[in-house]
């Protein structure tokens, strides 16, 4: 018997990035394909949780997060970002930053909207974006630096444009935008009215820049929603936990399609993050500096075996080029190095409007332990000048 599939999931399919990490476990490789960040959470935040699950506290939350953790998103928020934000009215906790998104695209599009993201953009956005019907409008960011035309924002504006979407530091570039770019992208969006999503999940991983909130600027406070979470600052990618600042109207809206699709994160968990929370600032120093020290190991070993990477600013990933000829496409490169090598990565097509523009880089993910991306690094200098361009062996294994 035919049955009926809904037409918004006929194209969608499982990711490269869930793909290669797939195939990468079942041949024992490792994988610096998925943004796992598979480290030891703090101490701090498993005893906050461990405790929430002794007392209980395992029930429904109210349907904007327990207030615990809306009170220190609400004074991180202040210290850190530089938004002041009611805890009772201007924040809702979401199942993860992509659940965030989710409840902020379901709460502000509708179906036949535009939104414009900045090429190459982190999948997961742009999916859901498509999976609810709303339209993408591209503005590409020009390697080394990631820059940008301003007047190419201005161009993709259309009267169906509704919101511009933000993600800094980024993925999969690692750019950090500075505040002199997000007030140039706060004034277009003022001209056309439409709102600003951000999302600033990787805030707290930069390299020598200062990361700036877009909804700091006096001029986007009133249309900007900042979605951030627990997940990759206190490697509990797992847990799920966001959260969304917003203003009061457009909160209570997202609050309320969260609770329709999520009922309310995990409770005790909520619990967890409010323990990162009140980490001391010598935890985010030591971050800093964990991930510089593997950002340079993976720079060095890439250009040791002939890639040029794309230096990041912040975020843990890396593009990174190689020469034309030695892999006959990007989707090549990554299955001729996890056959090779046992090392996954992700193709650069696969993050850009025009896949071209990425078919000759990869995509490397260093949040792991240091053992681990040790290993990653040895197995990758086997490579050499190697040009295999086939992955024969690679199918057996998927």
């Amino acid at each position: 018997m035919n049955k009926q599939v809904a037409d918004r999931v006929k194209s969608i399919k499982q990711s490269d990035i869930r793909r290669f990490s797939a195939i990468c476990a079942a041949m024992g490789g490792v994988n610096l394909s998925q943004g796992v960040c598979d480290q030891p959470a703090p101490e701090a935040v498993k005893r906050a949780a461990q405790q929430a699950i002794d007392e209980d506290l395992a029930s429904y939350t109210n349907l904007r997060g327990v207030i615990e953790l809306r009170t220190a998103i609400a004074k991180k928020m202040r210290g850190f970002n530089g938004i002041e934000c009611d805890p009772e009215k201007e924040i809702v906790v979401t199942v993860g930053s992509a659940g965030a998104f989710a409840c902020i695209a379901l709460a502000t599009l509708n179906p036949g909207d535009e939104c414009i993201v900045f090429s190459p953009f982190y999948g997961y956005h742009v999916n859901l974006l498509k999976l609810f019907g709303v339209g993408v409008r591209y503005v590409d960011l020009q390697p080394p630096d990631w820059s940008f035309d301003l007047a190419e924002i201005e161009a993709a504006f259309t009267p169906k444009t509704k919101m511009i979407l933000l993600c800094t530091p980024a993925n999969p570039s690692g750019k950090v935008f500075s505040k002199e770019e997000l007030c140039s992208i706060a004034a277009a969006a003022k001209r056309h009215n439409v709102w600003i999503a951000t999302d600033e999940i990787y805030e707290y991983i930069t390299y020598g820049k200062t990361h700036v909130s877009i909804g700091a600027l006096p001029e986007a406070k009133e249309r900007t929603l900042t979605m951030s979470g627990g997940s990759k600052t206190y490697a509990i990618t797992g847990w799920r936990i966001g959260y969304a600042v917003g203003p009061a109207e457009i909160i209570d809206r997202v609050s309320v399609v969260n609770d329709l699709l999520y009922i309310c994160a995990p409770a005790p968990l909520q619990y967890g993050v409010v323990g990162g929370l009140g980490l001391p600032e010598k935890y985010y120093t030591e971050m800093r500096a964990d991930y510089t020290v593997k950002r340079d190991m993976l720079i060095d070993t890439l250009r040791e075996i002939g890639f040029t990477p794309f230096v990041p600013d912040g975020s843990y990933y890396m593009l990174a080029s190689f020469e034309e000829g030695r892999w006959a496409s990007a989707t090549a490169a990554t299955e001729a190095i996890l056959n090779e090598v046992g090392v996954a990565t992700v193709p650069g097509s696969a993050f850009y409007r025009n896949p071209a523009d990425g078919d000759n880089q990869l995509r490397f993910c260093y949040a792991k332990k240091m053992a681990d991306l040790e290993d990653a690094c040895r197995r990758l200098r086997k490579l050499g000048g190697s040009r295999v361009k086939g992955a024969e062996r690679l199918s057996r294994v998927g």
